[in-house]
């Protein structure tokens, strides 16, 4: 367990167990986890399908009971079919998930242990360092400068202290310092899980999920009138009121979008593994979409544009000279500070790590936050008490009345030029500068107060070079139509450097800038400002804040506590796996490697995602939408019902086959080279153009078997079936692409399924299940015919597809 807390000796392993069936599990919004049964019902969510079942329940009451059970299984069936596809979906995610769960260090069985978040119960001794999650309502039972941000809780932006026997409440983080904590409360008996059960918080909705549930009524409600239509005139006609329902019902499965939900979950676990396999963990499905309509990403140069392992390049004092004063004093506070775990004081550690302290003893400690941006630790050597504070320049510059130069301590501003010229030249380079003060005490504790007339000594220089492959990464953000944003605590002038090499254009603004302006004036200058330098965390989230007021969809990259408020404003969080916890809890995906190609990749999947849903839609509201309006105005001039039932629903069922491999297809490179965002108006547009068309064959088909050819009901609804069911799956293969067909590769499950589901359409009539559908084969000339509509129909959609997408960009 380490010398914080020898005392504290926790539960034992048992105790845990017998508490976790006693309390449950540690979570907030219940049992997360769905159940198989529960994703079978969600497949009946459809008003159309539960009224269908109830009718042809009554239907077999009233005698048709063959028919009856042909449909309740036709309806069965296809419900299989989709949850079998979205269990899939659904449990590969919730694998993946697992891989960057949170976890909580606990004290059981007298030593320190990770365990899962929600495995955390009532009397567990809970170990908090800085960037941990507070996993539960509990008391401090130990702590040494404990600082945790209640912002969550309280509104209050700046870190409360905590001292032994405060109260912590779930869902806060910690900033600095170290602490143990009782737990008393999890799960839902918290105050925040209170306050979500209370609000039911959460993420709201992203646009596309907004733009699919509004079109989703729509839809609904259009459906809901021409069923009723089409109702009313076959039960007008005389054609049998339980029929005309069943047939009026089947139409409008055939036309809302029932599958929806299972072509996005379908789409979303295929974007997920395939983020899995590029080093990234989606932990929130819909921010892949989120990804795909992202046009400015925001990110500190660290570990993105930079190699991410800082080194320690020199030290220098005053006068620009090597000084191992500054580094035997930088290593000390950086070996006795026990707050926030950050890459600098690891690179002191390693670099200075043969010199001997242990002349030097703890006294206490002033730990580094994200306000101040300053570290001080005060120690004792010999009989001789000496406080070194180490941090940002200009922070530690405001707490220096004096400056150190060779052996003689003089007042700071007979130097201040020369201190300046050194931070310029350096920071200028691209280096990172920590400056190093110190003063004689008097004292053994320390507050906030003390941080005042110390003697400046130097600087500690570091690097981390520049990745070769910024500038192209950055020109390749550039070629997709996303913005990149560097937002970063670190220097002015550091932060131009690292623009100016990698080609990022646009002005420069610091921390101090952003006082002089108004919310309106922020809006207007970001969108011309490329480089935020010296932010403390509320500042960068104004940053984000302000950039999606101007019309940005923004994604924010981070990975340390000062970045998790601007995360949780941004459209798009993305974190790494080394990052501390509340990053990574709030980050909607994390990356196993810090690396700007991951982001990339994510970017292209959450398009192809988006544009491969969309297929969906184009289909839906073009052949769909058109069969219902050809067999509302069949109804009309055809003296029986045009299709049974039971024939509609097959038909369905197999176009519906076909479209469940829309998620694996390809997308063509003209639509993924800009950012994709819903568009009501374009789809509206799609499905007055397309539909229509599909009416119009379907109209010639009916005419030419009725008027022409005068064949009987069962041939005319055979060949019908056939012909709608032909048109609806190679539409499919036109409207995927706005290319020509042959100019653009189907994916070769689609292309399976297609050619699959039409040799089913061919054979089905010459089967015992055909006989039970009603569905006979056809005379050889009807074949003919029936392969001529559906070439013709082909080629005009082809024609009209050129003429559209002319017209109008989606």
């Amino acid at each position: 367990m380490g010398s914080n807390a020898p005392e504290v000796l926790g539960l034992s392993s048992g105790q845990a167990k017998e508490r976790l069936l006693r309390y449950g599990y540690n979570t907030v919004e219940g049992r997360k986890r769905l159940s198989d049964l529960e994703i079978l019902l969600n497949q009946f969510k459809n008003p159309y399908y539960l009224l269908l079942l109830f009718t042809a329940i009554l239907s077999a009451f009233l005698g048709e009971k063959t028919d009856a059970v042909v449909i309740v299984s036709i309806i069965l069936l296809g419900s299989l079919l989709d949850f079998w596809q979205e269990r899939g979906a659904y449990r590969t995610v919730e694998k993946l998930l697992t891989v960057v769960k949170t976890r909580a260090t606990v004290i059981r069985d007298g030593e320190e242990k990770d365990v899962p978040l929600e495995e955390v119960v009532p009397e567990d001794a809970v170990v908090l360092r800085a960037g941990d999650m507070v996993p539960a309502d509990g008391v401090v039972l130990q702590a040494k400068d404990l600082f945790v941000n209640e912002a969550l809780m309280t509104g209050e932006a700046y870190p409360v202290e905590k001292t032994t026997g405060s109260t912590l409440y779930m869902g806060t983080h910690v900033v600095s310092g170290f602490g143990i904590m009782k737990v008393l409360k999890t799960g839902r008996n918290t105050e925040y899980g209170k306050v979500v059960e209370k609000l039911r918080l959460g993420k709201g909705e992203t646009d596309f999920e907004r733009g699919l549930r509004r079109f989703g009524y729509t839809l609904l409600e259009v459906a809901t009138l021409l069923i009723l239509l089409v109702f009313a005139i076959n039960a007008y006609y005389n054609r049998g009121v339980i029929n005309s329902l069943l047939f009026a019902l089947s139409l409008g499965i055939g036309i809302t979008p029932a599958l929806l939900p299972a072509v996005v979950s379908i789409g979303l676990s295929y974007g997920a593994r395939y983020m899995a396999r590029k080093n990234a963990i989606v932990k929130r499905l819909a921010s892949i979409e989120n990804f795909g309509s992202m046009t400015v990403l925001c990110c500190d140069k660290t570990g993105t544009l930079t190699e991410g392992s800082m080194e320690v390049y020199t030290v220098k004092n005053i006068l620009d000279e090597d000084d191992e004063r500054i580094a035997l004093l930088s290593y000390v506070n950086s070996c006795f500070q026990t707050g926030y775990k950050n890459p600098v004081d690891e690179a002191i550690k390693k670099s200075f790590g043969t010199l001997d302290i242990s002349q030097f003893q703890k006294l206490d400690e002033l730990p580094y936050d994200f306000n101040r941006k300053r570290l001080s630790v005060l120690v004792k050597k010999g009989e001789e008490s000496l406080l070194i504070t180490k941090g940002a320049y200009s922070h530690v510059l405001e707490v220096c009345k004096y400056a150190q130069v060779k052996e003689k301590v003089i007042e700071i501003k007979e130097v201040l030029g020369k201190i300046e010229e050194v931070y310029a030249r350096y920071s200028g380079q691209g280096f990172k500068l920590i400056a190093v003060a110190y003063r004689l005490f008097g004292g053994e504790s320390l507050n906030y107060e003390d941080e005042k007339d110390e003697v400046f000594l130097g600087f500690l220089i570091l690097h981390d070079p520049l990745r070769k492959d910024a500038k192209e990464l950055v020109e390749k953000l550039l070629s997709l139509g996303i913005e990149l944003r560097i937002i970063t605590g670190d220097n002015k002038l550091v932060a131009k450097y690292v623009a100016e090499r990698i080609g990022l254009k646009g002005e420069i603004m610091s921390g101090g800038d952003f006082e002089k302006l108004s919310e309106e004036a922020l809006v207007r200058r970001v969108r011309d400002t490329s480089v935020f330098a010296e932010l403390t965390p509320l500042q960068k989230d104004r940053v984000v804040t302000a950039l999606r007021k101007a019309g940005y969809v923004v994604g924010y990259m981070g990975d340390g506590i000062n970045d998790v408020a601007a995360m949780r404003s941004a459209d798009v969080a993305i974190s790494v796996e080394n990052a501390v916890d509340v990053a990574k809890e709030t980050a909607d995906i994390v990356l196993l490697k810090s690396d700007l190609n991951t982001v990339i990749d994510a970017v292209l999947e959450g398009r192809r995602i988006f544009i491969n849903t969309m297929k969906y839609l184009f289909m839906q509201t073009s052949s769909n939408f058109g069969n219902v309006f050809s067999m509302a105005g069949a109804s009309l001039l055809i003296p029986f019902l045009p299709m049974l039932p039971k024939q509609v629903l097959t038909a369905n069922l197999l176009t519906d086959s076909a479209v469940m491999s829309i998620p694996t297809d390809r997308v063509d490179d003209d639509w993924t080279k800009s950012p994709k965002r819903w568009n009501i108006e374009f789809i509206r547009r799609f499905m007055l153009f397309f539909g229509p068309l599909s009416s119009i064959f379907d109209y010639i088909t009916f005419i030419f078997l009725l008027y022409v050819l005068r064949v009987n009901q069962e041939t005319f609804r055979s060949a019908w079936f056939l012909e709608g069911l032909f048109t609806q799956i190679l539409v499919l293969l036109l409207l995927r692409t706005q290319r020509i067909f042959i100019k653009s590769r189907p994916s070769p499950l689609l292309m399976l399924t297609v050619l699959t589901v039409g040799i089913v359409g061919l054979i089905l009539p010459f089967t015992p299940l055909g006989s039970m559908l009603e569905l006979r084969p056809l005379p050889t000339p009807l074949y003919a015919f029936v392969l001529w509509i559906t070439l013709l129909y082909f080629i005009s959609v082809e024609a009209v597809k050129k003429f559209f997408y002319r017209k109008y960009n989606f």
